[in-house]
């Protein structure tokens, strides 16, 4: 790869970022760009051109073309929203794990289930939300937390909503099947009550786990259809994917969309400069006093 990601310019004078298996010029990187920025707001860095050569290269490959010239035009076209999908998820990185940022969770169990449960057993409602939640991880961690401290959550009015723009990711999700590498994380109780045996190395959330989550797939730049508000919304390590004009938009957006009293967790490299939000330390976020 590093020959291919050496700078020349092609026969007609065009400088090419990549001169590997398939020409790569600026012009093709911008398309890219502007198309994804527009789809997803996801802001691509110009440093980010081996990357985005590289894995858009495999579906030149599927797709039988010659040319990212080609490339762009198929997902430019009207006929193209499928492969800009598929542009998207091979362009987009799912990094999570099981109880990924520990704090984030026992703040969850502490100051958020913990105060809720006399209401919640009395009939009252709580939602969560997972924004960006990738192969599944984070919401079930965020189930499994519920159920540490409320065993018969999936019987009473309690939900977590998981979203993730990329389908791929949202079906791997809703399955819920985890191999042992992935579950170490997990303490010991939990996975002995919430996981059951699969097949070889796999593992399953059981299904008072999978009761409690509703998976859907989702464009945090789109429109939302739900309607209430929650009592925790994860949404961690995607605004860094965001350009600063559409995070405080992000930011504002969940604002509106908290509870009373609820929290918003985001990525520890990460800050959510919003007038109706105070941070609540370990980079936790609630509504000002003037804003409820």
């Amino acid at each position: 790869m590093s020959a291919a990601l050496q700078r020349r310019v092609d026969a007609s004078g065009t400088e090419l970022l990549v001169s590997g298996e398939y020409p790569f010029t600026q012009d093709d990187f911008n398309t890219i760009a502007s198309l994804l920025y527009a789809d997803s707001g996801i802001h691509l860095d110009p440093a980010k051109v081996s990357l985005v050569y590289s894995r858009l290269a495999k579906r030149l490959r599927v797709l039988g073309l010659r040319t990212f010239n080609e490339y762009c035009a198929m997902v430019a076209g009207e006929s193209g929203l499928e492969e800009r999908r598929a542009m998207l998820a091979a362009l987009t990185t799912n990094v999570t794990r099981f109880f990924r940022e520990p704090l984030h969770f026992d703040h969850l169990r502490d100051k958020v289930l913990t105060p809720s449960l006399d209401r919640l057993r009395a009939g009252g409602r709580m939602r969560l939300w997972s924004a960006g939640c990738s192969n599944g991880q984070e919401p079930y961690s965020m189930a499994l937390m519920v159920l540490s401290v409320l065993p018969d959550a999936a019987d009473l009015d309690v939900r977590i909503l998981a979203s993730d723009i990329d389908p791929n990711v949202v079906a791997t999700a809703q399955a819920g099947v985890y191999r042992d590498d992935e579950i170490s994380a997990i303490p010991p109780q939990l996975r002995r009550n919430c996981l059951e045996r699969g097949d070889g190395d796999r593992w399953r959330m059981t299904e008072k786990v999978r009761r409690l989550i509703s998976f859907r797939e989702l464009n945090l730049m789109g429109d939302w259809p739900m309607k209430g508000r929650f009592q925790a919304i994860f949404c961690r390590n995607v605004a860094i994917y965001f350009d600063g004009p559409t995070q405080e938009r992000l930011w504002n957006r969940f604002a509106k969309m908290l509870d009373p009293g609820g929290r918003l967790y985001i990525g520890h490299s990460e800050r959510a400069e919003d007038p109706l939000l105070q941070t609540d330390g370990l980079t936790t976020y609630r509504l000002k006093d003037a804003a409820r």
